[in-house]
């Protein structure tokens, strides 16, 4: 073997495409894993603590959603109560409820008496 062949042999493996590499595993080795242990941990951390994150604020966003739907009801319930008892306290809507429970109470013609104290 010449050399010149020897050179082209050697340098081979140089001129091999990062694909093929990573395929045979010669980028990622344990070498490298365990002399970038700690860091590669912080990664993987980092990445987990995001993916937390997004999924908490996910969720609370659709809770919020969730409750402001709820708000929504609420408040059309509450003016459907003030407006049904907004009309049970009109004179008419009373005097038709004193009627239906048959009270026998009449309203006065005249206004009420005042009465004053002279000392």
């Amino acid at each position: 073997m010449s050399k010149r062949q020897s050179n082209q042999a050697n340098s081979h493996p140089k001129q091999q495409s990062l694909f093929g590499r990573i395929a045979r595993g010669q980028i990622i080795s344990a070498e490298l894993f365990s002399r970038y242990w700690y860091v590669i941990l912080l990664v993987i951390s980092l990445a987990l603590l995001s993916i937390t994150t997004k999924y908490e604020c996910q969720t609370k966003m659709e809770e919020i959603r969730r409750l402001e739907d709820d708000l929504e009801i609420v408040k059309t319930e509450r003016i459907r109560a003030k407006s049904l008892y907004m009309s049970r306290t009109r004179e008419s809507a009373m005097n038709e409820l004193v009627d239906s429970l048959h009270l026998e109470l009449n309203v006065q013609d005249k206004p009420p008496y005042k009465i004053s104290s002279r000392k």
